[in-house]
């Protein structure tokens, strides 16, 4: 077996492999050999990137991981973990930028284009989708990231994006990293606190949706106004 990608034959390297077939010829390993650029001793970038993503299971995990702690890992370090990080973070923004525009009327589409990015981190992160009068989606802005089971996200950080955008109202998404999207205590003292604070700023505050992971029986997602625990109804 090759440990080094230029003692592979050439139609087997990443680069040329793009190069002659394209980016979708590629598999993820071999895509983030790209980024890696060299491996270690006995381990070639494309090794190193398979172990990666059998360790934490999928890409949405790994590129959920701070920069901080993916180059802790053996064969990456600051340099290449920040590549890393950055890919990840530009397929996020083109993702996030595929759904401008897009009605988030309905809580299973919300979780449709926000479950993949969050619902295999490690860590909560809170994130406020910011809407138009027809709940058109004009943005999104992550506001907080947390530990392994909470985060510190406050009414005044949450709504400064929907000011700042002069937006009509918005939608609060974050995830449960244990996989159970039922609303905790704080998540129900939150949404109170989000009611009040929207109503005093004369925004709409339309939903607060919880991301989970897929369990027979049960949602992948919690959404507090299907529950009926929202004080304002989406029609005006």
């Amino acid at each position: 077996m090759n440990n080094r990608i230029q003692d592979l034959p050439s139609s087997e390297r990443p680069r040329e492999k793009l190069a002659q077939l394209g980016p979708t010829a590629l598999d993820n390993a071999e895509l983030m050999a790209l980024f890696i650029s060299t491996g270690t001793k006995g381990r070639s970038a494309i090794a190193i990137g398979r172990d990666l993503i059998q360790k934490y299971g999928s890409m949405a995990a790994l590129g959920g991981l701070p920069v901080t702690e993916l180059a802790r890992e053996k064969g990456l370090g600051l340099a290449k973990a920040s590549k890393l990080a950055a890919a990840f973070e530009l397929g996020a923004r083109v993702a996030r930028e595929q759904i401008n525009q897009v009605v988030l009327d309905e809580p299973a589409l919300i979780h449709r284009f926000f479950g993949p990015q969050l619902a295999h981190l490690p860590h909560e992160q809170v994130m406020v989708a910011v809407v138009d009068t027809r709940l058109r989606h004009i943005g999104t802005t992550t506001v907080s990231v947390g530990t392994v089971n909470q985060t510190n996200a406050h009414p005044r950080e949450i709504l400064r994006p929907v000011i700042t955008r002069e937006a009509y109202g918005f939608i609060l998404i974050h995830n449960h990293p244990s996989g159970d999207p039922s609303p905790s205590h704080s998540d129900q003292v939150v949404t109170e606190r989000l009611v009040k604070a929207a109503d005093l700023m004369q925004v709409r505050f339309f939903d607060h949706i919880i991301i989970g992971k897929p369990t027979p029986g049960r949602l992948p997602y919690f959404s507090f106004r299907e529950a009926g625990l929202m004080d304002c109804p989406v029609s005006s």
